[in-house]
């Protein structure tokens, strides 16, 4: 019903004014989820890793079901298997530091000399008088803040109860979703109404799909990125090449953003160690292995996968690294892409069901769903 002061407004008025009301309720609804995710992100973070890690092992577990494996065999290898891939890695780490220490050591000793002598000529003109000031000032400064150091290692030891709390709860999150990850799904599903539940099923079969291969394709980048990086850092004879290969690919799950901040621990080690003409082969290096990803396996392997703009990936980082760290720069990616698939399913109203079909039908009583972890 048209009221009187619908008439006394512009048309154009009305359509801003009701587009705007609706705009706030959204706004509104996405604060209000992000303050309850912040509030709970020792329970959210978890939960989002066990995710992660289960689209990762579950291809793998299905595989060997299709071939014959019991169900509880195929979830035990797949977990043994990236168990003893973490392992060997950390292993390979810790050696190769050890075989180093004593040529890092007397490395470091020339490069604080060679630092020492950089500053006491120009422009810098420090006397050793000056620097050794500056040093034991700095030493004084750090013995009258113990009150701070021990609040901050109070601190630590309660990141620390925190870190291994998540840890627990990854673990245990992890193995519920692979062996029961059907039940999870279908039991989500059925909190929404029954007109609802198939696009909600098939949305989130969908967008499964593309949370499963953004976590393959992202691995693969994050081998070239950090095998390329690796590979020059040892031909230029940088100390520690594998550990930074490692650190790379770990920092290469952040898309873009993090090959290029974990490539430049590749240029300071080059640059205290090797000088800075290495360093600066060490950044031509990094800066072409990011140039290959951003221009090549993002557009082409990446795109493919979850067809996701790069622009929309470097500002999803960019927005959830502001909102939530480090955690928030990780899953910034893969949640909208799973959010986009999910949303573009849900437009084309491929889900609706037919018009024999009694809308109280409830679609997860006919056909099991792929839910969570389809293994």
């Amino acid at each position: 019903m048209e009221r009187p002061t619908d008439r006394a407004l512009p048309v154009g008025m009305q359509i801003a004014g009701a587009w705007a009301w609706r705009i706030l309720a959204i706004a509104g609804v996405i604060a209000l989820f992000l303050l309850i995710v912040s509030e709970l992100q020792m329970i959210v973070i978890p939960l989002m890793v066990a995710i992660l890690i289960s689209a990762l092992l579950v291809p793998g577990a299905a595989f060997l079901q299709r071939h014959g494996w019991p169900k509880w065999v195929a979830i035990v290898v797949v977990i043994l298997v990236v168990l003893g891939i973490l392992a060997g890695l950390g292993f390979l780490v810790v050696t190769q530091i050890v075989d180093e220490l004593p040529e890092l050591r007397h490395r470091t000793f020339h490069a604080y000399t060679d630092v020492r002598g950089f500053l006491t000529v120009e422009p810098f003109h420090f006397s050793n008088t000056q620097l050794n000031g500056y040093f034991h000032d700095g030493v004084k400064a750090l013995q009258t803040d113990t009150n701070g150091l021990l609040a901050g290692a109070l601190s630590l030891g309660s990141s620390f109860g925190h870190f291994f709390t998540g840890l627990l709860l990854t673990v245990f999150g992890t193995i519920i979703l692979l062996i029961d990850g059907r039940s999870v799904w279908r039991w989500t599903v059925r909190l929404f109404p029954k007109r609802a539940r198939s696009a909600i099923d098939g949305a989130g079969q969908a967008g499964w799909v593309t949370l499963t291969n953004f976590v393959k394709v992202q691995i693969f980048v994050a081998l070239v990125n950090s095998v390329g990086i690796g590979v020059i850092a040892g031909i230029l004879h940088i100390p520690l090449a594998f550990p930074i290969a490692v650190v790379v690919f770990l920092g290469s799950f952040i898309p873009i953003i993090g090959s290029i901040v974990t490539g430049i621990i590749a240029v300071f080690v080059a640059l205290v160690y090797n000088g800075w003409v290495v360093a600066l082969i060490m950044l031509a290096g990094v800066l072409f292995i990011h140039l290959l990803e951003s221009q090549v396996l993002q557009p082409l392997v990446m795109g493919n996968a979850v067809r996701v703009h790069p622009l929309a990936v470097v500002f999803a980082v960019a927005g959830g690294a502001l909102v939530a760290g480090i955690a928030g720069a990780l899953f910034a990616v893969p949640v909208v892409a799973t959010l986009n698939t999910m949303v573009n399913h849900i437009a084309k109203g491929g889900w609706r069901p037919p018009p024999s079909v009694d809308d109280d039908h409830d679609p997860l009583d006919a056909t099991p769903p792929k839910g969570t972890a389809d293994v």
